[in-house]
């Protein structure tokens, strides 16, 4: 039995809700899978939410990790493949913080690479027709903070990486793009089942 860290967002940018912690949450309630998991919600705040996922992996020393967030204008689920160490905050965080071109960990390396496999559960997703992409960037903002700094806290055998998500129909502003609650937590279930499986060897990126 694996011990699974799955995590969504509070709400930020004036919203009521985050998507990504409801759909959570909703997983975690319903779930019946052979994993041991665990869900959090991380605050919207540079150094409180770096604070938290570390304290999370150092207490429960998940076997893999899954952060999720909100991509608002998105229309697909988007597996990331890449942290960077940068941080350029259009807005400020929850904490009132806006960073602009700072590190997320000073000294630290220039990018981090999700060790989820990030194609494999592309294909997964698509299977079940969930509009479902790679992405090369996570952003500059509290989503790519943490998952730059979860890749770096987790044990060495660990997996760990992150997936953005379109907004809910419940909580999408009007005129954006959104799918339904239940295909959310169908996309977040299915990548919490085959976060372990092998990686496909196929092309992934793009040419340009």
């Amino acid at each position: 039995m694996a011990v699974v860290l799955l995590t969504g967002f509070e709400p930020f940018d004036g919203a009521d809700r985050n998507p990504s912690a409801d759909a959570v949450h909703a997983v975690a309630a319903g779930y019946d899978g052979p994993h041991d998991l665990i869900v959090a919600t991380l605050p919207v705040a540079f150094e409180a939410s770096a604070h938290r996922i570390r304290a999370l992996i150092a207490h429960h020393s998940p076997d893999v990790v899954i952060a999720t967030g909100l991509a608002g204008g998105s229309s697909h689920v988007a597996v990331e493949r890449i942290g960077v160490n940068l941080i350029d905050a259009r807005i400020p965080d929850n904490d009132g913080a806006q960073p602009v071109d700072a590190p997320s960990e000073v000294g630290g390396p220039a990018a981090r690479f999700s060790t989820l496999p990030a194609k494999r559960l592309v294909r997964e997703l698509a299977a079940e027709e969930l509009p479902a992409r790679l992405s090369l960037s996570a952003g500059t903002y509290v989503c790519n903070h943490v998952l730059y700094t979860a890749l770096g806290a987790v044990r060495q055998d660990a997996v760990a990486g992150f997936v953005h998500l379109p907004w809910s129909t419940g909580t999408a502003p009007i005129g954006t793009p959104h799918l339904a609650e239940e295909r959310l937590e169908r996309a977040i279930r299915l990548v919490v089942d085959h976060a372990l499986d092998t990686e496909t060897r196929e092309p992934g990126g793009s040419t340009w």
